[in-house]
């Protein structure tokens, strides 16, 4: 992987069983989400049910794969840090995972993504319409299941989300527009990826302490844990988007190249001058111009993948990756919490950083 974490935070890491943080994140958040997804209207409940993995494309029951479940393990972990059980962060984690599955719904859609987690797509089986419809629908009972809980605490929670919902947008906003652009500076594309990613991690890694009656001080200091965290975890996917395993993936090959994005490779890799950069930059103005892109071959995306790589933008986006999650580690000196919760947090911000997909 292009990234390791520290030796110190390594070693510390050996001693907390991620895996085992992950499940039970998805396990005290599945059951909730699932009754959550359950009030929608067919055929909306049945579109999302087969989204999350629930079923398959004949409405049979089905093992598919929910993704890393990184967000609901750090709602709920969040909430140990103020002494509340691990409980008490559920609804946050919940609230936060409608919100993440409303944007990929849509991220698909509009990026003509076909598959995700080695299945089709909704819009691919279900069409565009109820791609929209249940992403929109998602991210009204991320709102309402927050709201219903009816005290202060979950009236601050909701604020969160919903400035982190609206930051998300922005940087899917964002993302498109540079796609038609020749160039985006590193710093931009930082502020995109710091929106698209950033925003909902950090929101995330707060939510369940704010549940638990965390002060602002504390859950700010966590949102800054979150969002830098969030970078290195988009850092980490702009390389895995170019260079990752499709098995481990489940996309396609050179998948963010066939999207024309500009990810941090990319970005880094034209801003690095040389030769390398110079014969990027001349290809890439060809590719915006060209008519036959989808028709490209192997050879070619493979080419494109070489030239970012001769120019350093793969280093360089993984020492950024790296830089992040020093700074994510960081925020965590502000926050007073039990020994045991912040080893969890760091071996979760060492996970992100050393994934394969």
């Amino acid at each position: 992987m292009p990234t390791v974490p520290p030796a110190s935070q390594a070693a510390r890491r050996t001693a907390v069983d991620v895996s085992a943080l992950l499940e039970r994140g998805r396990t005290l958040a599945t059951p909730v989400l699932r009754a959550a997804v359950d009030r929608l209207a067919p055929p909306m409940d049945t579109v999302a049910a087969y989204h999350f993995g629930w079923i398959d494309a004949q409405g049979r029951p089905a093992d598919g794969d929910g993704g890393k479940a990184v967000r609901p393990a750090l709602a709920v972990l969040s909430a140990e840090v103020t002494g509340a059980a691990p409980e008490t962060g559920v609804p946050g984690a919940v609230a936060v995972e409608l919100v993440h599955n409303f944007s990929l719904l849509h991220d698909d859609l509009m990026d003509g993504d076909e598959q995700r987690r080695h299945r089709d797509t909704v819009w691919k089986v279900h069409g565009p319409a109820q791609a929209i419809l249940v992403g929109d629908a998602l991210f009204a009972l991320a709102n309402e299941v927050l709201l219903e809980l009816g005290t202060v605490e979950a009236g601050r929670a909701t604020r969160r989300l919903t400035t982190a919902s609206r930051a998300l947008i922005d940087g899917q906003a964002q993302d498109i527009s540079y796609e038609h652009r020749d160039r985006v500076s590193v710093e931009e594309c930082l502020e995109m990826e710091g929106n698209k990613t950033g925003a909902l991690l950090a929101c995330a890694s707060s939510i369940g302490a704010v549940l638990g009656g965390a002060d602002d001080r504390t859950a700010d200091a966590l949102e800054t844990y979150g969002y830098h965290l969030g970078l290195a975890f988009q850092a980490v996917d702009d390389i895995l988007g170019i260079w990752g395993d499709p098995e481990a993936t489940g996309k396609q090959t050179w998948s963010d190249l066939r999207q024309r994005k500009k990810s941090l490779p990319v970005v880094a890799a034209l801003a690095s001058g040389g030769p390398a950069s110079g014969r990027l930059g001349e290809i890439l103005a060809a590719d915006a111009k060209s008519s036959d892109f989808a028709n490209f071959s192997e050879e070619e995306f493979a080419a494109r993948a070489a030239l970012i790589e001769e120019a350093g933008g793969r280093e360089w986006t993984a020492e950024e990756a790296r830089r992040q999650h020093t700074i994510a580690i960081g925020a965590l000196d502000a926050v007073d919490m039990p020994d045991r919760v912040r080893d969890r947090f760091t071996a979760l911000a060492d996970f992100v950083v050393v994934r394969k997909r």
